[in-house]
């Protein structure tokens, strides 16, 4: 009896220790972690005309591979753009040239947002604690709502004329005086 109770209790710790450890693992993939904080790293500012639905704790990548994470994003009443915070791992922010870009890019059709970095040429100054991105040097999110109604508004305003099969010139209408 008393040998039952003791794998009894060895296996409910045993439970409770996987099912802590799966939490954990939840919680660190999904970027809802508060036990490990992620602010450290060089923070870099970038500013987009729009970021779609990119959100704090966004990945930042280069090449695909994860560098740092958005800490924080802000509208600037001046412009009405939205400046956004990055925090990069101080390893890779030292070699990122300063005239690299930053791209607000898509995880597949209808995935997260996030900002991937493509470095630049310059080959003697690199992206320092507190820089930043400038909007010339940005690529602003694609939002796919507005692809969509661009795309409709094309089709109802009469994007739908047929070229001639002959010629491939598709109707021109002259206005009558």
């Amino acid at each position: 009896m008393m040998k039952m109770k003791t794998v009894e209790i060895t296996v409910g710790i045993f439970m409770v220790a996987a099912i802590l450890s799966l939490l954990m693992l939840a919680l660190q993939v999904s970027g809802l972690s508060f036990f490990f904080k992620e602010d450290g790293g060089y923070k870099i500012k970038a500013e987009f005309s729009n970021i779609g639905s990119l959100k704090i704790k966004g990945k930042v990548t280069v090449a695909g591979v994860v560098i740092g994470r958005v800490v924080n994003i802000k509208l600037d009443p001046d412009t009405f753009n939205a400046t956004v915070w990055l925090a990069i791992d101080p390893i890779h922010a030292k070699k990122l040239p300063y005239d690299s870009r930053a791209s607000i890019l898509t995880a597949g059709l209808l995935g997260d947002n996030y900002i991937s970095l493509t470095p630049g040429f310059e080959e003697n100054k690199f992206l320092q604690e507190g820089d930043i991105i400038p909007m010339g040097s940005t690529d602003s999110a694609v939002v796919l709502e507005q692809l969509i109604s661009k795309f409709l508004a094309g089709q109802a305003s009469g994007g739908s004329k047929k070229s001639d099969p002959k010629t491939g010139v598709e109707p021109v209408s002259v206005p009558v005086p």
